[in-house]
């Protein structure tokens, strides 16, 4: 990115609202990664994917789960070389499971906001310069 010092005085004639708008734009945006960076961590043992719960009727014909709706299963769904996986997931790793599926979550929003932010700092930044490259033309005349 330029110098900010600089952008203001080239634009200070021209269109200075927009360029003050811009760069407090910038300066906040920049404020924010400075400050998400730090916070985004790889979780090593994180997982991407979404827990299901189904009942399913086994093939016993005297079990009771013919009369209550089957029994309690629940499958994890991954995706692996653009390929659906669904595996079982047995009740005693539930939990883990489901805390390692929110801590995928949450470093795959995080990821999605730096990236975001990354988007609109060079969209930002484009205008910006476009914006002195006008003021340098109007300048010069």
């Amino acid at each position: 990115m330029g110098d900010l010092t600089e952008s203001v005085i080239l634009l200070y004639h021209y269109g200075m609202n927009k360029a003050q708008e811009i760069l407090t734009t910038l300066r906040r945006l920049e404020r924010r990664r400075v400050q998400l960076l730090p916070a985004v961590e790889l979780p090593p043992e994180g997982l991407f994917g979404a827990l299901s719960q189904s009942r399913r009727e086994c093939g016993s014909p005297r079990c009771h789960c013919h009369a209550e709706g089957g029994h309690l299963s629940w499958t994890l769904t991954f995706m692996v070389d653009g390929k659906r996986r669904v595996e079982h997931v047995p009740a005693e790793l539930l939990e883990e499971v489901g805390s390692r599926l929110e801590a995928g979550k949450r470093f795959k929003a995080q990821v999605a906001e730096l990236m975001s932010i990354n988007a609109q700092l060079l969209v930002l930044d484009r205008r910006l310069r476009k914006m002195q490259q006008a003021a340098e033309r109007k300048a010069s005349r």
